[in-house]
């Protein structure tokens, strides 16, 4: 897994000692905490512990109607909520059989792959930073801030975003979005090309990170590895590509892999499908052109919120309205599964349901806590100043920690 000598707890002339990492330390990216026995800068054994930041989701979203979860989906990735956002939508039109139309599709498709966008600029800026250089991360911002505006002529909001509907969004995209859109595509390819060339070949920074923290494709998957690390390793598992959606089988892209798993093959990872999604984002602009320009949802009033004129107004969408609202609308009983493909991986939603206003149960598949698991046993041997940097580029996103 990778080529640090091997250590063992029980040798009894040996005196370690303990290194607490967290649960508020600024090297750690997260509330969570690695209790360590170190042997010197050498770390000989590790325990992660999660549970800092536990909200208790899962057991809330029991108690609330369906259009009312989205919130929630939001404080689980929060450096890409709307494919939080969009992932739940898509398991509760599965549940309730309901069919999106293409142009929603594709609206969708390029809001994700902006916020894939986003995530990846900071995990990887970020990386930078651990690594000793502060300029790509100050840089980078910039970009994330014009992909915020993006959220903001949409939505309304920037962080967590609550963006859409179940059936589609609230409302249209206006041409402020779609102009703010391509100029971002413009500047981003720039922007992008530099932050590469202060990166890719950096001596220091390559140093810092080839042949660090090193992990095969079987071990990976034996701890139910997904997103970029996995394909860091060489595995070509994309969700978007393997079990379409949101008529991801419409575009064309390439799904990038690395070798050998390292930090640096994360890092390169991470860069290309930023690349890969403003070439979906393209294809997605030009896809909407031929659609129907004055639709934005499902026609599913039973589920889709009526305008609020309308509501004020009609007597009919006020009867909607309210039974929407009142969860007094019959809702399928079933189990339902659906994936999307995160920022960090394969985010799931397992949702089964009695036929209530709420779910029986839901639970989130979020993939930073499944990646997070070989965190402890991978850092054994490592210095730390590479176990640091190791967890940078595993992307742990503590709101996906304690769901």
């Amino acid at each position: 897994m990778h080529n640090h000598p091997v250590y063992t707890d029980n040798d009894p002339q040996t005196e370690y000692s303990t290194l607490n990492l967290g649960p508020t330390h600024p090297a750690t990216h997260g509330v969570f905490q690695n209790v360590l026995q170190m042997d010197g800068e050498r770390i000989v054994s590790g325990v992660s512990t999660i549970g800092y930041i536990h909200r208790a989701f899962e057991k809330i979203a029991e108690h609330r109607p369906f259009y009312q979860i989205t919130p929630l989906t939001d404080r689980l990735n929060y450096c890409s909520s709307p494919i939080n956002n969009m992932g739940w939508h898509m398991t509760a039109e599965k549940l309730l059989g309901i069919t999106t139309p293409k142009r929603v599709d594709y609206m969708r498709v390029i809001i994700m792959e902006l916020a894939r966008i986003t995530d990846h600029i900071v995990c990887n800026s970020i990386l930078g930073v651990d690594t000793g250089a502060l300029t790509g991360f100050t840089y980078m911002m910039q970009y994330r801030e014009s992909v915020y505006e993006i959220y903001e002529e949409i939505c309304g909001s920037r962080l967590t975003t609550n963006i859409g509907r179940i059936g589609g969004f609230e409302r249209n995209f206006n041409k402020i979005a779609f102009d703010k859109i391509r100029n971002f595509l413009k500047i981003y390819r720039v922007g992008l090309k530099e932050f590469e060339s202060l990166f890719n070949r950096n001596r220091i920074f390559v140093d810092r990170t080839r042949g660090v923290a090193e992990v095969t494709a079987e071990t990976a998957l034996s701890y139910s590895w997904t997103g970029p690390i996995l394909r860091a390793t060489g595995v070509d598992y994309d969700v978007r590509a393997m079990e379409p959606y949101s008529s991801y089988e419409d575009f064309d892209f390439e799904v990038p892999v690395g070798d050998n798993g390292d930090v640096y093959a994360r890092f390169l990872v991470r860069n290309e499908e930023m690349w890969q999604s403003m070439r979906i984002i393209e294809q997605a602009l030009a896809k909407l052109e031929k659609e129907p320009s004055d639709i934005f949802h499902a026609d599913v009033p039973a589920f889709y919120l009526p305008p609020k004129e309308e509501v004020y107004n009609n007597m009919e969408a006020l009867i909607y309205h309210f039974k929407i609202v009142m969860g007094e609308v019959e809702t399928p009983t079933a189990e339902v599964y659906h994936a999307v493909e995160g920022a960090n991986g394969e985010l799931g939603f397992y949702l089964v349901n009695d036929g209530g206003r709420s779910p029986y149960r839901l639970h989130f598949r979020r993939p930073s806590f499944i990646n997070y698991q070989m965190y402890a046993p991978m850092s054994q041997g490592m210095l730390l100043s590479d176990a640091i940097i190791n967890m940078s580029s595993l992307n742990v996103i503590a709101g996906e920690l304690d769901a």
